[in-house]
């Protein structure tokens, strides 16, 4: 049985002065996480905090004020010889408390062989309340967002959980970068839409479909957009390239042509934003722009970006919320129409 939750004020603790955060994987877990670190930070601003990640999304955190040390171990190579490589540089950093946003069967197996190893970890906290776990939250729906969920685990810990919205320390190249793209295709003072019409090949069922994409355009386009602005990564970019096709030269391919954290500073200047349920719509979550959102196989209770800003898009069939990789008719997701799309974005008051 597991045992019932209970609530320590960590922050009043004087003596934890060095903090590890565990956030392994994938993209929008990590930008919907990057909220409560923010809280973490703030509840104590006299520590020292590290983060451990997995090398892909090492630079996300390059240069952040936040983590004094970045850790990227891939865990997912070479298991054995890396574990007892992450094993030895946990312990040697003699942290006071571990916050484990992963919480996975890896990562507890990990810290049950730190706390069982002698290593001196005052707290350890995960999203159970069960070994090697000090704090952690009580059982939740399955239904709970994210963000609840890893709320909930600091909310043991007496952690205040405030802070809105994604939080991204943006490099000043990256906001270099962004401002040259938009001074190369005319886009400063214009009002543009971006969209994220792509995902990973092997999340194809998240794809709401090029041809409803570009009649969307159109719709904008008659709304008084001045343009239509693509951003996607390599596997976007036959996506990208068959909406630019079919609107024409104001709409402006930059698929392939960013970092993920350009992204921010590119859709802080756009009026909307639309995206496939993806890891960078999270991440673009934090400009705080008008956002819609198609959701497909995938339950929005669990998985929408955060944020007041953003609404999310959803056919109500008999199968909703089913999970699957594959499906005999392609893809759920194709059902939500330009026109629903279009009277959302005028609820969000980013088209009149």
């Amino acid at each position: 049985m597991q045992p019932e939750p209970h609530t320590v004020n960590l922050p009043a603790h004087d003596d934890i002065r060095r903090i590890l955060i565990m956030k392994w994987s994938a993209l929008g877990d990590i930008a919907v996480t990057t909220a409560v670190m923010e809280d973490v930070r703030r509840a104590f601003p006299d520590a020292e905090i590290h983060l451990n990640t997995l090398p892909p999304w090492q630079n996300l955190f390059d240069g952040d004020p936040r983590f004094g040390k970045v850790i990227a171990i891939p865990l997912r190579r070479q298991g054995l010889v890396n574990s007892l490589r992450w094993l030895r540089e946990v312990r040697r950093n003699r942290y006071d408390l571990i916050i484990d946003f992963q919480s996975n069967d890896r990562s507890r197996i990990l810290l049950t062989f730190l706390k069982l190893s002698g290593a001196g970890v005052r707290w350890m906290m995960g999203n159970q309340l069960r070994f090697p776990y000090d704090l952690g939250a009580g059982p939740l729906p399955k239904s709970t967002h994210a963000l609840t969920r890893v709320r909930a685990n600091v909310a043991s810990g007496g952690i205040p959980t405030v802070t809105p919205l994604p939080a991204f320390h943006i490099p000043a190249r990256n906001r270099e970068r962004a401002a040259e793209l938009l001074r190369a295709h005319g886009l400063q003072g214009k009002r543009y839409a971006v969209f994220l019409p792509g995902c990973q090949a092997a999340g194809y069922l998240k794809r709401w479909g090029a041809i409803r994409y570009s009649a969307l355009a159109v719709y904008l386009c008659e709304a008084g957009y001045d343009n239509v602005v693509l951003l996607g990564a390599a596997d976007e970019m036959e996506e990208c390239q068959r909406i630019r096709a079919a609107c024409g030269e104001w709409v402006v391919n930059l698929c392939g042509r960013t970092e993920v954290l350009d992204l921010i500073p590119l859709c802080e200047q756009a009026a909307c934003i639309v995206a496939n349920d993806t890891g960078t719509a999270h991440v673009t979550a934090a400009a705080a722009v008008p956002m819609a959102v198609f959701f497909g196989a995938t339950d929005p209770r669990r998985a929408r970006p955060i944020g007041d800003h953003v609404v999310t898009l959803q056919a109500e069939i008999y199968c909703i919320n089913c999970y699957r990789k594959h499906c005999s008719h392609h893809s759920c997701v194709e059902l939500v129409s330009p026109e629903a799309v279009f009277a959302a974005l005028k609820k969000l008051k980013a088209v009149s």
